[in-house]
């Protein structure tokens, strides 16, 4: 590629030798200064496609020394920090400098990196659009914006904090929006708002299964049940790493508690730690000192940690897209990856909606003297409930003989059925004699 020599020297520093297939269409399109919008899977590469280019076409073109000229957004504090330790690799042999500006951290602290007019700014909408209003944050000189995971930022509600910063910046810029998938409710709107004439890449369909992982399937009964099996997985087959993803912040400090008191090493990440803390729980695995992270879906995205070798879904997610993202966590830079989900009954038709959504091919496994009473046959409940359950009842039989007799009336009634009766007084009959 046609990159500036210290670039190509940070990324020989990082070992990087060959571009992954989204890099390869994506840096050359930004290159030219198009502006994007590209649809491609996590775990693709998609950070340094859009870094690259920034750091390029910020090192060659003139700017003020004293403004942010280059803005990326994320929708979570981890999916910021990653980007960051992408341009600590790679733009560590160029003079510019990045900050990150996230919530859950001290704003006098990030009022004082501020101040030191970094040249890229890596931030969350809600904290920096609390610079931008007290006047702390400048974007009035912005060459390059990205906005990072944009289908995970309309999940989270940040559509408004996004509009109103992209109302601070100058309309002369190249923009560049990635997302997983181009389907998202809202995403047309916000690409229209954010875009001039984009040029459209969908690199890896954000449906298509990640061709570097393995999915298995685990019938499980009780969540007693499920807690045995994941033991058993964690004891018979080790990984350097293991991510086990819940759906509630309850579960997962319960289930990190209940492996602590089995003598696992592990750690709990969910959205109500704060910052230092999540930084903290981040080190230990990252380092290796806990083998395992019991996490909530804020792990999903923007974790990029090496030598996950599994995920394992002790619930199952809840839409395909969080499971596409749960287990892209393995299986990254061409790593090969296992990616483990324990299925219930009441688990059972979802887990099968996932896997029409994402064409997903499962296998199924079972674990010698933990195999469940449930096996996936579950009874698809009546369309009507209750209803159809009373018509299928029969009626009680009628005795002999109560069968009313078919009368003159009775016949002369049904010939008249919908027909308008006249009123009295067409009739032949007196009208009604009003009182008084």
């Amino acid at each position: 590629m046609d990159l500036t020599e210290p670039l190509l020297r940070g990324l020989a520093r990082a070992g990087l030798e060959t571009p992954t297939p989204v890099q390869q269409q994506v840096v050359p399109a930004a290159l030219v200064g198009a502006d994007l919008l590209v649809s491609a899977v996590t775990g693709s590469g998609k950070t340094l496609a859009f870094l690259l280019p920034m750091l390029q076409r910020l090192m060659q073109e003139p700017g003020s020394a004293t403004a942010v000229r280059g803005l990326i957004l994320t929708p979570t504090r981890e999916l910021a920090r990653q980007v960051h330790a992408h341009f600590m690799r790679v733009g560590s042999y160029t003079r510019l400098t990045a900050t990150v500006i996230i919530g859950g951290e001290k704003r006098a602290l990030q009022t004082a990196l501020l101040r030191r007019n970094p040249d890229i700014l890596i931030a969350t909408p809600g904290r920096l659009l609390e610079h931008l209003d007290s006047g702390e944050a400048d974007l009035g000189e912005l060459q390059c914006l990205v906005l990072d995971e944009a289908d995970r930022m309309l999940d989270m509600g940040f559509a408004d904090e996004v509009v109103s910063i992209l109302a601070r910046c100058p309309a002369e810029r190249q923009s560049m929006l990635f997302s997983a998938t181009l389907q998202q409710p809202g995403l047309d709107t916000l690409a229209r708002q954010l875009l001039r004439d984009p040029q459209t890449l969908c690199v890896d369909p954000g449906r298509e299964p990640h061709p570097d992982i393995h999915h298995q399937l685990l019938f499980s009964d009780e969540p007693e049940h499920k807690r045995r099996q994941l033991q058993w997985l964690l004891d018979n087959e080790p990984a350097d790493k293991t991510l086990v993803f819940v759906n509630t912040r309850e579960r997962a400090e319960q289930i990190g508690d209940w492996l602590s008191g089995q003598g696992e090493r592990c750690a709990v990440l969910h959205g109500d730690l704060d910052q230092r803390e999540r930084n903290r729980v981040m080190g230990l695995f990252l380092h290796g000192t806990v083998g395992v992270l019991v996490a909530t879906d804020v792990a999903a995205r923007g974790l990029d940690v090496p030598g996950v070798g599994r995920v394992i879904n002790l619930d199952v997610p809840r839409c395909g897209d969080d499971y596409l993202h749960r287990t892209g966590r393995t299986g990254r830079a061409g790593q090969a990856g296992l990616a483990v989900t324990l299925v219930s009954g009441p688990e059972w038709n979802r887990m099968q909606g996932i896997q029409r959504f994402l064409r997903l091919s499962v296998q199924p496994r079972r674990i010698p003297g933990l195999e469940a009473s449930f096996n996936g046959a579950a009874k698809r409940p009546s369309r009507s409930g209750a209803a159809a359950k009373a018509r299928r009842q029969k009626a009680p039989s009628k005795p002999a003989g109560t069968k009313p007799p078919k009368t003159k009336d009775r016949l002369r009634d049904r010939k008249n059925i919908g027909k308008r009766r006249k009123p009295s007084s067409e009739a032949g009959l007196a009208p009604p004699r009003r009182k008084g």
